[in-house]
């Protein structure tokens, strides 16, 4: 078994610290609840993840597939349930590929390898979220 810690500590007010093997980062709420309206959101935290996992994925399958792209963005959305606990119940993830020479089977086949076999956080997201895929092409 793989077990992961995060050793978080509470800096005052609505803000806290968090530090993984990779990093520290700090967390704060809205003015609204208290914070300081300075560091990231906790639940924003948790699509920039989806993102991150699902953006790895794409760039070791693009490498390793040779898809030719100059590069890609992921908008991740998520729509909020208006009782508390309030959590994501709808997420929608937006693939945007850019390049002279795309090709979308290719493409789509690598969205899909990270989207339905590789991204641990997305399937933990779709435990709880209807997930929506999104794959946009620019070429330039």
């Amino acid at each position: 078994m793989n077990t992961h810690q995060v050793y978080t500590k509470w800096l005052g007010n609505m803000t806290f610290e968090a530090t993984n093997p990779g990093g520290i980062i700090k967390m704060d709420s809205d003015t609204e609840f208290g914070g300081n309206n300075d560091c990231l959101r906790p639940k924003s935290m948790m699509l920039a993840s989806l993102a991150g996992c699902t953006g790895i994925d794409i760039a070791s399958l693009v490498e390793k597939m040779r898809a030719e792209i100059d590069t890609f963005t992921i908008d991740v959305e998520g729509d909020l349930t208006e009782e508390h606990p309030k959590f994501y119940h709808t997420v929608r993830v937006n693939y945007n590929f850019f390049g002279t020479d795309l090709d979308e089977a290719k493409l789509h086949k690598i969205v899909y390898l990270s989207v339905d076999k590789y991204c641990g956080v997305m399937e933990m997201f779709r435990q709880f979220a209807k997930v929506e895929v999104n794959i946009n092409y620019s070429k330039s």
